[in-house]
């Protein structure tokens, strides 16, 4: 047996009163994930523990099947793992996000989803003028980037810049959990205001805002950790090689974490743009290899619901539905072993609110000899009559791999 989960990440939603009180999972074709659906065994799945922020780093892990409180040491270091940078015994990783200030408050997170080019570049000058031997920046892909700083203590509360779009930056700087913490806490939030001195006056940022773009003015980190210590997927699960498809470091990190080999697919963007066809070509190239399993990530509706674009929403859905697994359903018959596939998303991305919240999701787990449940749809409500019910953690992981 081979198995395959697809996540659309963010792909759950709640009722949005324009939809007539659907979600755009309902209101979306999917005629790809209903057929599963009719054809598999549904449920709804727990992915963030109780005390958790509901971040892509935490529901993640849990799909994967691992403890969170045992195994998580924030979201910088698993992306370190996946750009190859390694985090020494005495060095703190954190995420560190290019943002867009206006008026003193976060407009959004994502620098109007700078590119990796102009990127890039802003990161190395800040890497330039603000490096040093305790603090170094490293670049990521677009707005996603990282920061190193050698003997900080973790113990420090930061907001995801996701989380507070139209709040004033200053309510959400960093705070110290404990007085030991407070050097780090400073060190971070001197960076963040000499950033914002430094980026407003560089060309980049001249050039997009005289092209009405959204400039990337001001740094964000955030989700700080030493290096973690995890079981591959292999020591936990019997896993003998898999391979990871995203376009997303934290994701490549966990990956890497779990003993999972990192693909990479040109034109794998994170946005409704991504290649689509690239990453479900390359998954089932791996299926038909000598690859076991594969966790294949797709971006795109997450960053709808960040924006609060319903429409957008509803058309990565739908791509996700048509442009990956209706050609992974057809070439099955092209892979000589049978193939378990389940389908969901780590978390909910509501439009409304543009942020991740803890809701279960829905689930289906498909395979030729599954017993079927009566759930002919694949949505929030849906997937609330399935057979497996409401689970949790490393249950979905259990339940598709060792019986069903």
């Amino acid at each position: 047996m081979k198995y395959i989960i697809v996540l659309g990440d963010g792909m759950a939603d709640e009722p949005i009163a324009d939809l007539g009180g659907k979600t755009p999972l309902q209101v979306a074709k999917t005629p790809s994930m209903d057929y599963l659906a009719k054809n598999g065994k549904t449920g709804t799945l727990v992915t963030v523990p109780e005390g958790f922020h509901p971040g892509s780093e935490i529901a993640n892990l849990s799909v994967l099947g691992y403890d969170v409180a045992k195994v998580f040491e924030g979201r910088g270091s698993l992306e370190a793992a996946s750009m190859g940078i390694d985090i020494e015994a005495n060095e703190m990783a954190m995420r560190c996000n290019l943002i867009c200030i206006e008026d003193e408050k976060i407009k959004n997170h994502s620098a109007g989803h700078i590119s990796n080019e102009e990127a890039t570049e802003l990161i190395s000058f800040l890497q330039k003028n603000l490096g040093n031997d305790v603090v170094s920046f490293y670049p990521g892909i677009s707005y996603r980037h990282l920061l190193k700083i050698k003997n900080a203590d973790k113990r420090v509360s930061c907001t995801p810049p996701h989380d507070v779009p139209g709040v004033a930056y200053k309510d959400v700087l960093v705070k110290p959990q404990v007085e030991d913490a407070t050097y780090t806490s400073d060190l971070i939030n001197n960076l963040i205001l000499k950033s914002q001195e430094l980026l407003s006056s560089h060309p980049i940022n001249i050039k997009r805002v005289s092209e009405g773009k959204d400039p990337a003015n001001s740094i964000w980190p955030w989700s700080p950790g030493y290096k973690p210590s995890m079981q591959t997927m292999s020591e936990l699960y019997g896993i003998k090689k898999g391979v990871v498809i995203s376009a997303v470091d934290l994701i490549r990190g966990i990956g890497v974490y779990a003993g999972l080999q990192p693909i990479i697919v040109d034109g794998a963007t994170g946005l409704y743009d991504t290649n689509y066809e690239g990453k479900v070509d390359a998954a089932i190239k791996a299926l038909r290899d000598d690859v076991d399993f594969v966790f294949l990530h797709i971006e795109a509706s997450d960053e709808a619901g960040h924006e609060g674009d319903v429409a957008l929403k509803i058309k990565t859905i739908e791509y996700l539905d048509s442009r990956v697994l209706r050609p992974l359903i057809e070439a099955l018959d092209t892979i000589d072993d049978d193939v378990t596939i389940a389908v969901l998303p780590d978390h909910p991305t509501p439009c409304r609110i543009r942020t991740h919240t803890s809701q279960p999701v829905p689930f289906v787990i498909y395979n030729k000899g599954i017993k079927a449940d009566a759930v002919e749809h694949f949505d929030e409500k849906s997937a609330l009559n399935g057979l497996f019910g409401e689970i949790a953690g490393d249950e979905l992981i259990k339940k598709m791999i060792v019986k069903h």
